[in-house]
């Protein structure tokens, strides 16, 4: 078991920043690959980055490449998503989750993430 818990959401004027950690528990956190997605009302729950097991490479959707970056630290067993240059279209509710997988085909598949937190809300006034 993994115990995956999301901290750093809020509310951010258009243009703003906002780092949003991933604090996680129980497990070896750097057994697994970590992801970020993000939810709307009504609307299914987005991938938006990935990052390996050693950090060394990330994945973005193209909605928030080079805007938003993805890091871990291994040592602190926390994932993290720095958040810039935020829209309007980014409030949602944020996710981050593990994946036990060691093939990086699977990093971009919701379904093979195991753990998830509980999320936490972005939100971004126009």
């Amino acid at each position: 078991q993994v115990q995956l818990v999301e901290s750093g959401g809020g509310l951010v004027q258009t243009g703003g920043s906002l780092r949003l950690s991933c604090a996680a528990s129980g497990r070896t956190f750097s057994n697994y690959a970590m992801g970020w997605f993000r939810q709307a009302p009504g609307k299914e729950r987005e991938l938006i980055a990935t990052i390996n097991r050693s950090g060394y490479t990330t994945y973005y959707a193209d909605s928030v490449k080079g805007r938003f970056t993805i890091s871990r630290d291994n040592a602190k067993n926390t994932a993290y998503l720095q958040m810039n240059s935020l829209k309007p279209e980014d409030t949602s509710v944020y996710y981050c989750a593990a994946n036990p997988s060691t093939s990086a085909s699977s990093y971009r598949i919701r379904d093979e993430y195991r753990y998830w937190g509980q999320g936490t809300q972005v939100t971004v006034s126009s």
